[in-house]
């Protein structure tokens, strides 16, 4: 198993772990509104994506190799730049405004910082 700080005791101590979780969150929030066409489109795509980068961040933690977690933190940061693009497609098709996308944007340029930290200190540890 990967050591870690004595601080984190599993995934859930993570912060980007809980940022990611906040906009999964505001994912669900967000697409509550859209029309009832969009339930397989845009409303299914952007609550998957939002969903995917908590649960591999969790699961690449849960994982018993560094090669493995790195993997698993990799797919996140792929499953966040898919979020911030469905998020701009719906703005684009007029399904949200552009400040709730951006406040979207924000929070993905955050954790996408995050997220290639955590990534640099785990490649660079023993």
């Amino acid at each position: 198993m990967l050591e870690r700080k004595a601080s984190i005791s599993s995934y859930r101590d993570l912060v980007v772990w809980q940022e990611a979780m906040n906009l999964a969150e505001m994912a669900y929030r967000l697409t509550a509104g859209f029309p009832k066409d969009e339930s397989y489109g845009l409303t299914s795509q952007i609550r998957r994506a939002g969903t995917s980068i908590p649960a591999n961040i969790a699961e690449g933690y849960g994982r018993d190799s560094k090669g493995a977690y790195l993997q698993h933190l990799r797919v996140a940061q792929g499953s966040l730049k898919e979020f911030e693009t469905h998020a701009l497609l719906a703005e684009r098709v007029e399904l949200v405004d552009k400040a709730a996308v951006d406040a979207l944007l924000t929070k993905c340029e955050m954790i996408g910082k995050m997220l290639r930290s955590l990534i640099r200190s785990i490649e660079n540890s023993g």
